[in-house]
This record gives C-alpha cells, structure tokens and sequence, in this order.
C-alpha cells in the first residue's frame, strides 16, 4: 500500500465558509482515514470484506448519526458537520461510507424522527457508538425505483404483528443487529418496523461476485412470517413519505461523499502528472493532461459549491427533496468523470490496486444507481420545474 498522501483541493477557498467546528470534525475525520482505512482499505477490497475494525472509530468521529442529538447518543452537530465527514469517509473508500451513512440516515434518523422515546433511548446510544450495526429495508427484487409497489407485507396478529416479504441490495445486511423495514399492512399503507436479528424466521443471506462496494457488505432480508412486537412499529408517520424522508437525508451525505471520491482521484492524477516522465518532461506539461486536470478541480469546485449551500439550507430547514435529488446527481456524475479520467492519466498503473483510482471508479458505478437512479433524479428535478411527473 503506498503511504496516503492525499491533500485536499480547495480552489474557492471553501474554508473561510467553515466554522471552526466544521473544520475540526473533518480534520478529524480525515486524520483517521489516513491511519485506519487507507492502510487497508485495498486488501478488503480485493478479498470483497467488510473490515469490522473500523465500526468503532466510526463511532468515535461521529460517523454514526452526527446530527441526532446529546441525549440519544449522537453528537448533536449540523448539517454541514455530517456532509464534512461523509466527505472524508468517501474518500477513503465509497463503501465505508455506505455503511456510515445508512446507519445514520436510514437507521438513526427514522428511529429519531418517527419513532417514540422508548425506541429512541433503547437503539439510538447503542447505534451512535457501533454497538448496534442497521440496516434498511427498502429495495426489493422486484420494486427498485418504485417503491411504492412493494409487496412486503405484515399482518396484525392481536398481541404482534407477522411479517411476510423480502429486501435486496440491502447494505450492512449481512452482520445487521436490526433492521428498519417498510412493509405494508392490511390496509396496503406502508409502515416503518424495527425488526431484530434473532428473531425466527429473518434470515439475511450476503450478496457475493460484486465488482462494486467490494469493502461493503450487501445482502437480502428475508421475512418468513417473522413475529414483530407491536412496540416495534414506528409511529409518528407512515406512507411512502417516511422512507423517502430518510433518503432525503441519506442522498444528502451522498451529494458530500462523492465530491471525496472525486478529491482522492483528481489528487492521486495531480500527484502523478508532476511524476511521470514521458519524452522528457512530465506529463502534467503537457496540455491533454492540464486539460483533464483543470476540468477535474473546476467539477469538485462547483460541487463544493452546491453542497456547501444545500447544507446550509438544510441546516435552516429550507432544503427540499428536489434540491437534494439533483445534487446527488450532479455531484455522483462528475464523480465518476473524474474518476473515469484519473484512470487514464495514471495509464496501466490506473487499474492496480497500488493507486485507489479503480476502486473508487467501481465503486461510484453502484454509488450512481443506489438511492435513486441517475435517470431517476434527473425526472425528480424535470418534475420540479415543470410540474409534469414524467415517470411513466
């Protein structure tokens, strides 16, 4: 593994935007990736493991939900503080992130916002430390985009309810403690569930031979008339509403953590362009690659921009769904140009496992699909400003 080198680009001098807090959370975030991820990062990958070591200095740099408050656990920051360490987790591997961000988002937030306070004081402290890893169960084999068709199901019981269906593409499913599931019930609403490892008839089996999030854990959930407590339904909303609130939040982190991505990609070409000498000089002379090298840092510039100011909306409760949905768009797709490009610069050397160029540049392929499409948001952002739903 060669030593991490990275510095991060900061064109527009973004951090005179930063309070001194927001910089010291992402200094901290960054010093750990240097030390506990990079080091390792490419041998997990190469053997598709998630490595179980770093849940609990995810924990101590706030990875697991920043934003909930003191009291649940969490470390009660803001929006940008969250975006910041989403950005420097993604930097060190897409993966990672995923896991940070889907126990935050789609775990944490929906316990916090829809569910009452024994629920909150029982899984929130032990969720913000990685005691407790979650999942979220969403997606199915069947319902991707629309979610809204899905046919998992639950039954009351009289004294439980019983639930019957199943997930796919679930990450963190594999070694979950619980998972948050949307199911609907007799009456075809959908409800949010907390269901728990252990309890008969879940299974979680793990998704192999992915060329993608290879140091992620991805797998299914499956329900075989599972009995749920009635203390295990969230209750303070339910409809399509309550999962796609938490996807608001996860595609935020998302729109942060892909400009980390590109960040590591555009500094490990810029490195290389200074080392590499071809017909005497080199090749950051030369003017391809200075034309690949200037597009790159004015696409993480702009980013930069758009998350920065999505933040601060979302810290003033301003943001909407649609303003998310097209960073996360934007910022995933100039990602993967920037990654697509590092590659080329760095030749042969691009494809190894020496640079992270090629993981990131895998990774970002599932980074692009999940949580919506690209094809997806961009009919969320046509429906905004048209106001013609163009779905179907």
């Amino acid at each position: 593994m060669r030593p991490d080198l990275f510095q991060s680009p900061d064109y527009y001098l973004l951090d005179e935007l930063l309070s001194d807090e927001h910089k010291m959370v992402r200094d901290a975030a960054r010093a750990w990736v240097k030390k506990e991820v990079s080091p390792i990062i490419e041998d997990f990958a190469q053997r598709a493991e998630f490595p179980h070591q770093i849940v609990k200095g995810l924990g101590e740099i706030g990875g697991f939900g920043p934003y909930i408050p003191v009291e649940y656990g969490g470390a009660g920051l803001d929006q940008i503080s969250y975006g910041l360490i989403m950005q420097e987790i993604e930097r060190g591997d897409s993966g990672v992130r995923s896991t940070s961000s889907v126990q935050s988002s789609l775990v944490m937030y929906p316990i916090w916002k829809y569910g009452n306070e024994e629920q909150r004081m029982k899984y929130l402290p032990k969720l913000a430390t990685g005691e407790f890893i979650g999942c979220f169960g969403l997606t199915e084999p069947d319902y991707g985009s629309n979610p809204g068709g899905m046919v998992t199901n639950f039954k009351d019981m009289g004294d439980h309810y019983l639930l019957n269906g199943a997930k796919m593409w679930i990450s963190n499913a594999p070694f979950a403690d619980i998972a948050v599931v949307w199911a609907k019930n007799e009456e075809g609403r959908i409800h949010g569930l907390i269901v728990e490892r252990g309890m008969e008839g879940f299974s979680t089996p793990e998704t192999h031979n992915k060329w993608s999030l290879r140091a992620s854990a991805t797998g299914e959930l499956i329900f075989d008339n599972v009995k749920v407590p009635k203390e295990n339904l969230l209750p303070n909303k339910s409809g399509l509403g309550a999962p796609l609130g938490c996807l608001d939040s996860a595609r935020y982190g998302i729109a942060w953590g892909a400009i980390g991505a590109a960040m590591d990609c555009y500094d490990t070409a810029l490195r290389y362009s200074k080392e590499r000498i071809q017909f005497d000089k080199p090749i950051g002379a030369t003017q391809l690659q200075q034309k690949k090298l200037a597009e790159m840092i004015t696409e993480i510039t702009k980013a930069q921009l758009l998350t920065w100011r999505l933040g601060v909306l979302r810290n003033d409760g301003k943001a909407t769904t649609a303003q998310i949905s097209m960073a996360k768009r934007n910022n995933v797709d100039m990602a993967l140009t920037i990654a697509r490009d590092a590659r080329q610069m760095l030749g042969g050397m691009g494809i190894t496992g020496e640079y992270s160029i090629m993981r990131h540049m895998m990774n970002l392929e599932s980074v692009v699909t999940y949580e919506g499409t690209h094809d997806i948001h961009l009919l969320i952002t046509g429906m905004d400003v048209t106001g013609f739903p163009a779905f179907k």
